[in-house]
């Protein structure tokens, strides 16, 4: 019953760990919001739809994410061509800009501590992960309980 708790405690505890990391770095932008800005990075343009996909994070999440990302100035947000109910975000100079430091100067020093964390069971973790999400993918934990229906 306590594995969704120990998930989350260790989840925020990691970002927490990171945040440190990356302030001092000088970095302001909030831990949670790099995964969304490598993502932007790699692909180009996405519509939040496509980012919620990618990242595994509910749409409301990412519609919250990329408005405080796009207040500080590190994305942009515009209608799409197609259908001017869609948002399309993308990175502006500044949030380009701020990418090549954090690929050049601050992820590397976080993938390093967690290397080090995780020495010797790295892969077998990611299995373990993998599998578990996968396995809820294909049946929640509401119709592995046993009971009939």
């Amino acid at each position: 019953m306590t594995l969704g708790t120990r998930f989350r405690r260790l989840g925020e505890r990691l970002q927490a760990e990171t945040q440190v990391v990356l302030g001092e770095a000088a970095t302001q932008v909030p831990v949670a919001s790099h995964p969304l800005l490598n993502l932007l990075d790699r692909r180009g343009p996405q519509q939040v739809g496509q980012i919620s996909e990618a990242l595994g994070v509910t749409q409301p999440g990412i519609t919250r994410a990329v408005a405080s990302l796009s207040k500080s100035g590190m994305v942009a947000i515009r209608p799409s061509d197609s259908d001017g109910r869609i948002r399309v975000v993308s990175l502006t100079e500044e949030g380009t800009a701020f990418v090549a430091q954090c690929r050049a100067e601050v992820w590397p020093r976080v993938e390093r501590a967690v290397a080090d964390l995780c020495d010797g069971f790295a892969a077998e973790l990611l299995d373990h992960l993998d599998r578990i999400e996968d396995g809820l993918a294909d049946r929640p934990l509401s119709r592995r309980t046993g009971d009939t229906e």
